[in-house]
């Protein structure tokens, strides 16, 4: 199963997937400070990697701001920092709405991005040739700030989903890498004791700071190169 919903319209899918983030801002009562093009960003990530995760191509951002009317255009600038980072040669909408009636005590957001589907998803087997591997590290909070340098780029994401001999790719969210496994293989439960990696299975990934990708062995050399620092190889026996 997927996050996200799929809507056939005749011979094209629509893709829509969301996040939201709560407490997170420049509010006094906010339980992580950061400006809000980061809230911004961080927020479309989730909702981008789901949506290209599911075969779609993004082409629209809604937002829901509940942080104040005066933060709209740094909301902006975190989305449009997203798009440079995807690197698509189309145009991605952006709009939305702010709540300017009543004001928050704390900072909220929500982005839903709407893609079209460019492809059908293939089912990943645990078989003597599929080979699994996490690009990034799982973080979550304030480590998201401090550890910046850990967490797989926007870029990387959709380069590897696009690359061939990928069988597929997905966001780690916030129940962990184990869970996201058993998300991803088809027919068999992954469990704790037949997965061997250096990585934490069950500690959040926050905003998707890392992401599972089912690849044919044979493209490894591949995806270690294009991955470098944020490859984290995953056997599962």
């Amino acid at each position: 199963m997927r996050d996200g919903t799929v809507i056939g319209l005749g011979d094209e899918s629509l893709i829509i997937t969301s996040d939201n983030s709560g407490a997170i801002g420049m509010k006094e009562q906010d339980h992580v400070a950061v400006p809000y093009d980061v809230v911004a960003y961080y927020a479309f990530r989730v909702a981008v990697m789901e949506n290209i995760a599911l075969g779609g191509v993004p082409v629209s951002v809604v937002m829901h701001n509940f942080c104040g009317d005066r933060e709209w255009k740094a909301l902006v600038s975190g989305i449009e920092r997203g798009k440079r980072e995807l690197d698509y040669n189309h145009e991605i909408t952006i709009t939305g709405s702010s709540e300017t009636n009543m004001p928050l005590l704390q900072s909220a957001l929500g982005v839903v991005v709407i893609g079209k589907q460019k492809q059908e998803l293939s089912e990943v087997q645990l078989n003597d040739t599929t080979r699994f591997a996490v690009m990034g590290k799982p973080l979550v909070g304030e480590e998201v700030v401090n550890e910046e340098t850990a967490i797989a780029p926007l870029e990387l994401f959709r380069r590897v989903s696009e690359q061939e001999g990928v069988q597929a790719v997905l966001p780690v969210g916030s129940k962990g890498i184990l869970y996201e496994l058993n998300q991803l293989v088809d027919g068999v439960e992954v469990k704790e004791c037949m997965v061997q990696t250096d990585l934490d299975l069950y500690k959040s990934s926050g905003p998707s700071t890392c992401f599972i990708v089912g690849y044919d062995g044979v493209v490894e050399e591949c995806l270690l190169k294009r991955a470098g620092q944020y490859f984290n190889r995953v056997e599962i026996k």
